[in-house]
């Protein structure tokens, strides 16, 4: 694996191909958009999918946390994607990996899915606010602003950008997108989709790419 290493805000961040951030001088390990339960939402409503990207979600999650050493997780909205996907399994699934990682604090600031699907279970032991978070130094919003102090690392948009190979084939990337006064994260969860963005001038985009995490 190969992070990239950016200092905004006088601090020092780790962007992780496992699409999080880490923030050694606390210990945290930032995510957004997990979705947990989508694949069993839709299938709710009668469209057939696989199961097994939840799993796979958390195992990449777990190697994240244990290759840092992260003390505590914080996910920046949309735990839950939904309330029709709080089945057995998802609710089991979850409560296994929390089993596996009892000393790790967790963390949720409400998203717009986190508040129709509902708080999680009391027993996964997460500690729930609504953002945004005050500053000073990272202001925790699932949606982006722009903070009046501090700097805010945000979700909600699940950013992606297409870039063009030398034969002209398109390859769509999750990526890592920093501006004046925000910085988005990518969707954590594998079965989310991406939105396009279009940076700015002055604007810092850093793609996840197979098992390392690169600017453009």
């Amino acid at each position: 694996m190969t992070d990239y290493t950016l200092n905004i805000h006088n601090e020092t961040l780790h962007l992780l191909p496992e699409r999080a951030i880490y923030w050694p001088r606390t210990g945290t390990l930032l995510i957004a958009d997990p979705h947990l339960g989508k694949s069993a939402t839709l299938r709710a409503h009668a469209i057939p999918l696989p199961e097994g990207d939840m799993a796979a979600d958390l195992q990449r999650l777990t190697h994240a946390i244990e290759r840092v050493g992260a003390q505590q997780l914080i996910v920046l909205g949309d735990l839950l994607h939904a309330a029709r996907g709080r089945d057995a399994s998802v609710l089991s699934t979850f409560q296994a990996w929390r089993a596996q990682h009892p000393t790790l604090r967790l963390f949720l600031v409400r998203g717009n899915h986190d508040r129709s699907a509902g708080d999680p279970p009391d027993d996964w032991g997460i500690q729930i606010v609504n953002g945004p978070t005050p500053g000073p130094n990272f202001v925790l919003s699932h949606e982006p602003i722009a903070p009046a102090i501090g700097y805010a690392l945000a979700g909600h948009i699940h950013p992606a950008v297409s870039l063009t190979g030398k034969g002209r084939q398109q390859l769509k990337l999750p990526c890592f997108w920093f501006g004046e006064k925000c910085g988005v994260l990518p969707a954590f969860g594998s079965f989310t989709g991406g939105a396009l963005i279009r940076p700015q001038r002055g604007e810092q985009i850093f793609v996840v790419t197979g098992k390392q995490v690169m600017a453009v």
